[in-house]
């Protein structure tokens, strides 16, 4: 059975590498630096189940100063010029795009066709983890198949990914944090004293007024922590399940797909989200740092008024 232990060994495997990769970058003033951020989210892939919760907690605290500090430092590995990639682009075409859509097309495939496969009896893939793990498995098929058809040095992808987890830095982590933060808040009742609030504003009895809260929250939560996996556990325990679930009968599943959907819509404004917003405008060189959340917000808010009406709509009556 392939568990979610084994994606978490291959990626520990691969940030091992970038470690290692930066380690040997003499051009690279500090090139220490990336090697200990790297080397310690390795660690946390390939040891964190062992280490418990106080390790774990002592490991993130290292990451964060290490991030935190300025210790970071973007290399300069060798790679192809941009005249070189111009013309391999105009010789392959389109077919650079097939090693990227293998991985939505294994995921899905594995996600819904192999969930419950069974090999002698036993389960292809942990209970409940199919997806993840077609993911990762796609991930790797991807690789191989970009090998294959583009015979580029067999280092590449390692080099290449130390070059984008360089080029990202910290901000590659932020989604998983945020995440572990939203648990936390959930955890330690920050939901019920949202919950709380919300019961003096919410009139009773009102439908509509629970759904804007809960969806129009969505949103702003997620603005505040810059992930709506790391919202919707707090959202949904103040006003999602208490309100629009137990008290109006509303279907959770719907309640809780237009809920993620209406995080979604924070996502697209807010900073926080800094792999989604800040990152590219960094990659791209754009004198904006914000650019990418400004041509977002036009989209996000009308997004946002349809994904309430939908939740209004729909959740208590199916």
């Amino acid at each position: 059975m392939i568990t979610l232990d084994m994606v978490y060994w291959l990626a520990g495997a691969f940030f091992a590498a970038i470690a290692i990769i930066n380690a040997r970058d003499g051009e690279n003033p500090k090139r220490w630096g990336n090697t200990a951020f790297w080397g310690l989210v390795a660690v946390s892939f390939l040891f964190g189940s062992r280490l418990g919760d106080f390790g774990n907690g002592l490991l993130v605290l290292a990451i964060a100063l290490v991030g935190g500090l300025g210790f970071l430092g973007q290399g300069k590995p060798k790679t192809t010029d941009a005249a070189t990639r111009v013309a391999s682009a105009a010789r392959r075409g389109d077919l650079l795009f097939l090693p990227a859509l293998v991985i939505p097309a294994v995921a899905l495939f594995g996600g819904i066709v192999l969930k419950d496969a069974t090999i002698a009896g036993h389960p292809i893939f942990q209970p409940k983890q199919a997806t993840l793990i077609s993911l990762a498995i796609g991930a790797v098929l991807a690789t191989l198949l970009a090998l294959s058809l583009f015979r580029p040095p067999l280092h590449a992808p390692l080099t290449e990914g130390r070059r984008l987890m360089d080029t990202v830095g910290w901000a590659a982590l932020l989604p998983q944090m945020l995440a572990s933060l939203g648990a936390v808040f959930a955890a330690t009742g920050v939901g019920a004293v949202i919950g709380d609030l919300a019961s003096t504003v919410i009139p009773e009895g009102s439908r509509i007024a629970a759904v804007i809260a809960y969806c129009g929250g969505m949103a702003l939560f997620t603005v505040l922590m810059g992930n709506a996996f790391a919202a919707f556990p707090v959202m949904t325990a103040a006003i999602g399940l208490p309100l629009i679930v137990n008290h109006f009968g509303g279907n959770p599943a719907i309640m809780a797909a237009i809920g993620m959907l209406s995080g979604f819509c924070g996502t697209l404004m807010t900073p926080m989200a800094a792999n989604f917003n800040l990152v590219p405008a960094a990659l791209l060189q754009l004198p904006d740092r914000d650019a990418v959340i400004k041509a977002q917000i036009p989209t996000a808010l009308p997004l946002l008024v349809v994904n309430t009406a939908l939740m209004y709509f729909l959740v208590f009556r199916f």
